[in-house]
């Protein structure tokens, strides 16, 4: 066996503080993730940070970028195993978003719902990069959505899943911010998951 090639051990360390950043930034926020405490939690030791970033909003940048690639993975394999099974493909969307599982995992969910607050707020790199995560939920709920509904429904739906998650993680995974959940959940079901009409 082979011994790892520089180039190879680089993109693995990489990968490591990505997935690390990644995490941290949606349990914690922007404000509180270090690069010290990125670089420990990956293993690594933090002079060897400057070797793949330039700045810390760099890393933050990248990382926002790693958590909602991820994301979208996840909820575009729910979406395809719902097609598959002959289901409604927002169905999926909307019982995964707004899940009592991604109410307890901020730090493994959508980038948008833990970080939305504090993306206005940023340096123009981190908001670039927030800004292509908030299009690229609104692509993925525009996607899922039945034809034929009014160009805005994948606005407000996006828009709906987000601020629901973002209120009922204030209300705490409880009775209260499960109710808050199953209410949107069933409210957005209702507004655009339409069947076409069989003659």
């Amino acid at each position: 066996m082979t011994s790892p090639t520089r180039s190879g051990r680089k993109q693995d360390s990489y990968e490591r503080i990505l997935e690390a950043a990644a995490r941290a930034v949606r349990q914690d926020g922007f404000s509180r993730v270090g690069v010290a405490d990125v670089m420990r939690e990956a293993g690594l030791t933090h002079g060897g940070f400057y070797a793949h970033f330039k700045s810390r909003d760099a890393m933050l940048a990248k990382a926002l970028e790693h958590a909602g690639r991820a994301s979208a993975e996840k909820l575009s394999r729910r979406i395809a195993a719902q097609r598959e099974q002959g289901g409604s493909a927002f169905r999926a969307l909307v019982e995964r978003y707004l899940s009592e599982a991604h109410l307890s995992s901020p730090e493994s969910g959508c980038p948008v719902a833990a970080l939305g607050s504090e993306m206005p707020r940023q340096q123009d790199e981190l908001r670039a990069a927030s800004c292509d995560r908030v299009r690229g939920l609104v692509d993925i709920v525009r996607s899922a959505l039945p034809p034929g509904l009014p160009e805005d429904a994948a606005l407000v739906a996006a828009s709906t899943m987000v601020g629901a998650l973002q209120l009922a993680r204030t209300l705490g995974n409880n009775t209260q911010g499960k109710a808050l959940l199953a209410a949107n959940r069933n409210s957005l079901l209702r507004m655009y998951d339409v069947q076409p009409e069989t003659k």
